[in-house]
Parts: C-alpha cells; structure tokens; sequence
C-alpha cells in the first residue's frame, strides 16, 4: 500500500473516531438533558405528571423533598401528584415536606394535587394541605390534627434490676420528660405548652390551605378522624375520587391535552454492603420506631 492511499485510510480511522464519538456525546447529553431517571427512557413530551408516592410513618423528609425538586427543575414535568398513604409522623419531617410543595408551588407555578388512598392523617394531611387540591376516596381516613408526644417510661424496670440512674444537670427542666422516673407538675406545663405551640401551627396550616378561619380549622383539630366523604362535607378536602380521578383533575389544571404520562422517581437500589453499613431506616421504614429516649413529638394518628 503506497504511503498516499495509507495516509487517507488513518484519516477515515480518526475522522470516524470522532463522529461516533460526537454521536455519543451527543445522545449522553439529550439523556442528561431529557431523562427522567424514572422508566429507562427520555422524552421531548410535555404531557408528563410527576408522580411522588408519600407512604409510611413520616421519619424523615429528604427522599420526598428530593424527589419534589427532581419534578420541579424538569419542564417536561408538568404538574406532580402527591399520592398519600401515611399515619403522618414527625412534626418537623411532616412541615418540610409541606414547605416544600408550598414553594415550588409559588415559584415553579406547576400544580400539585394530594390523591389520598387508605390513609393521608396527621402529619401527611397537614402535607397535603399545601397542595392545590385534596382528592380522597369516600373511605378513606384523614383529618386527626393534632400533636402527640410519647415516650418509653422504663423507671420502673430498672428499680427491679436493682439500677439506678444518675443525673446531673445545670438546670431543672434539661431532663424534661426522663425516661426513668415521672414528670413533675413544672415539666408537664413545659411540655404542654411546646405540644400546644405546635398544635397551632397544625391549625394554622389547615386554616390557610382549606381557607378557613382560625376558629372554624380549630373546630375540626380535636384529634378525630374524618372519611373522605365525611371531609368533603366539612371542605377538609376538595373531590372524592381515587387516583384516576386525581390523575384527571390534575391533567386539567397543567392543561395536559390527551392522556397525559405519569413519571416516578428512579427506585434507590440497596446492595450487601448499604445493607451493612448504611442507614437502617433507608431499608426498614420503620426501624426508627425502636425505643427511643428521647420524646417523640408527633402529627401521628395512633
């Protein structure tokens, strides 16, 4: 082969090399740019809905937060659907999630709407009271606001086991609710007055999310539970209805034409060593309800 015919065989080599190496590079970036990380694919679709599945005790709120944001900052994601089925769970956990929804709401403009199935009580009402609408089905429990705080009193086993605590401490409410021994009148006034602060903020967000006045939100924020027909009754909720309804009404908020798509959020994948080493909870939702010392402030339903 003469050195003229070998010279334009190594550029047809590299001049391919680049192209498909451009290709590439060119299809990773439509992924990045297009995938929603939940079913393997990408899309230029503008007719998707975010789908965010709320369930379980309320432990902690960075996986729905996360997940909230994901649908947020994607412009194919035109509305997101909060599809609750919890007890609620802890106050703090339950008012990020609700903060959340509130601000993307304002700032994104996309609108979000609460789907309830078996149970949206609680903590995951209070979340649900920031979205646009409330769908629940005519069985389903909600309402229960309201704010529990529990603890394990184990005072009385260690003086079987012939124990004894030992405490010291620079002032008299620093051990407010120990676990070994029962609350003092001073403790139980400190206490409720934290329980009562945090009822008012539950009031105060059913009242601004349902448009209610303060007193008619307080008439309701007894503890009980309601059923979704109950609810609708008492404007705690909007439409009865399951999934597809919700998935229907929110379609006509984003002002989806035809059938719109739903989109989930990408599964976590756990392997041997996050099984080992990793956080418990992340596997076992409910690995964080083992006895704790410290008090459990909640918006729970029991």
């Amino acid at each position: 082969m003469d050195k003229k015919r070998s010279g334009w065989l190594v550029w047809v080599i590299v001049g391919g090399g680049v192209f498909v190496f451009s290709l590439v590079m060119a299809v990773a970036l439509l992924f990045y740019v297009f995938h929603d990380g939940s079913d393997g694919d990408f899309s230029f679709s503008g007719n998707r809905i975010g789908i965010v599945e709320l369930t379980g005790v309320i432990f902690d709120s960075k996986s729905w937060i996360e997940q909230l944001q994901r649908f947020a900052e994607n412009s194919s994601i035109k509305a997101i659907i909060l599809r609750i089925d919890s007890p609620g769970g802890g106050v703090a956990a339950s008012q990020e999630v609700h903060n959340e929804v509130v601000r993307i709401r304002r700032e994104k403009r996309k609108p979000i709407v609460s789907s309830i199935g078996s149970v949206g009580a609680s903590g995951a009402y209070y979340i649900a009271c920031g979205t646009d609408k409330i769908v629940a089905n005519a069985a389903s429990i909600t309402g229960s606001i309201g704010v529990i705080a529990e603890w394990v009193n184990y005072g009385e086993l260690l003086k079987w086991a012939k124990l004894k605590s030992v405490v010291l401490k620079s002032s008299e409410l620093k051990d407010a609710g120990s676990p070994v021994r029962e609350l003092t009148e001073t403790e139980k006034k400190y206490l409720q007055n934290i329980i009562d602060d945090m009822y008012i903020q539950f009031v105060q967000v059913v009242a601004q999310g349902r448009k209610f006045d303060l007193e008619k939100a307080k008439s309701f924020s007894d503890g009980r539970i309601f059923t979704g027909k109950d609810a609708k009754a008492k404007a705690l909720i909007d439409d009865i209805g399951n999934l597809q309804d919700a998935i229907r009404i929110t379609a006509k908020m984003a002002n989806i034409s035809g059938e719109p798509r739903l989109v989930y959020p990408a599964r976590e994948r756990t392997g041997l060593i996050d099984l080992i080493f990793g956080d418990a909870r992340q596997v076992f939702p409910f690995g964080a309800a083992l006895p704790d010392q410290r008090i459990q402030f909640s918006y729970l339903w029991k």
